[in-house]
């Protein structure tokens, strides 16, 4: 039992895993490099035998060599991929959990929060933990949980979110709804708090993770967020890798009180949580241009 008051059991038993294919193909394969160094440990004499025999060339002590070294590299593998399966579990139950509460907790003041966007909800970690807290406080808040997985049909359905919501005890606080995070299908200046978790660096990734148009895709999700934000209202993002572009881009932006947490290591690659407010008297200035991130006109 964590500091969050969970254990990872409960918070399996209420949301499952978004994607349990990725740490069972690697457990899989830890399975079979561990079965085939043990292989190599118990017939390490007839491997280096049968060796030295089909490539004459090779002497006794190369051939021991390289029996041995092979059967080091696969027992290497093996704990490398059992740790990586490890890590995505837990990057994918507790810590996801644990990351939720921190995010939560970024925003100093739920009680006046009226509308709140968990942009990516997927299973509700993050949504509920929103809802939780808005019935912790007192407000008579909503939030909104937009996931465009659920528009293309694939991922946890939106009664799969409700019912989690419900088992959490905070249906009344809870709406889904489906749409494109690049075009938000909210009005300007909406929500007083928006909150992602390890969502937005998914988008584009049809281009190309690395790609220049994939970080302009990423980089018109941030500005859709700037968008529907309310002046002096707070937006919490966590995320793995792109980083550094949201800093920078929220800069561009002229966001304040812009903060990075320290680096914490989820599915195997460093993340950071982002925190910023929306100046209260946020405008365009003589020498900004205000871009329409929707592109409703090109059609």
């Amino acid at each position: 039992m964590g500091k969050t008051g969970r254990d990872w059991t409960q918070i399996y038993a209420i949301y499952g895993m978004d994607d349990w294919q990725t740490p069972l193909f690697l457990l899989i394969h830890a399975v079979f490099f561990s079965a085939l160094s043990v292989f190599f440990l118990i017939y390490f004499e007839p491997i280096c035998y049968f060796t030295q025999h089909f490539i004459p060339i090779i002497g006794p002590g190369l051939a021991r060599f390289t029996a041995g070294f092979t059967g080091s590299v696969t027992a290497i593998s093996a704990v490398c991929l059992f740790f990586a399966a490890a890590n995505f579990f837990y990057s994918s139950v507790s810590l996801q959990w644990e990351m939720a509460q921190r995010i939560v907790n970024a925003v100093n003041d739920w009680s006046s929060v009226k509308h709140a966007l968990d942009l990516g909800c997927g299973r509700g970690i993050l949504l509920n933990t929103v809802a939780l807290q808005l019935k912790k406080s007192g407000s008579s808040g909503r939030v909104v949980g937009l996931d465009p997985s659920k528009a293309r049909k694939k991922g946890p359905t939106t009664l799969s979110t409700l019912r989690t919501a419900g088992l959490e005890g905070v249906q009344e606080y809870v709406t889904c709804r489906a749409g494109d995070p690049r075009t938000l299908p909210f009005s300007d200046n909406y929500f007083d708090v928006v909150v992602s978790s390890v969502f937005v660096h998914t988008v584009g990734k049809e281009f190309g993770p690395r790609s220049a148009a994939a970080a302009a895709e990423r980089m018109r999700v941030l500005g859709e967020v700037v968008r529907v934000l309310k002046p002096g209202g707070a937006g919490v993002v966590w995320d793995i890798v792109h980083v550094a572009e949201y800093v920078q881009r929220l800069q561009e932006l002229k966001m304040e009180d812009i903060r990075v947490s320290e680096r914490v290591t989820a599915f195997m690659v460093s993340s950071h949580i982002v925190s910023f407010k929306k100046p209260s008297q946020h405008f365009v200035g003589p020498n900004e241009v205000r871009l329409d991130w929707r592109f409703n006109n090109l059609c």
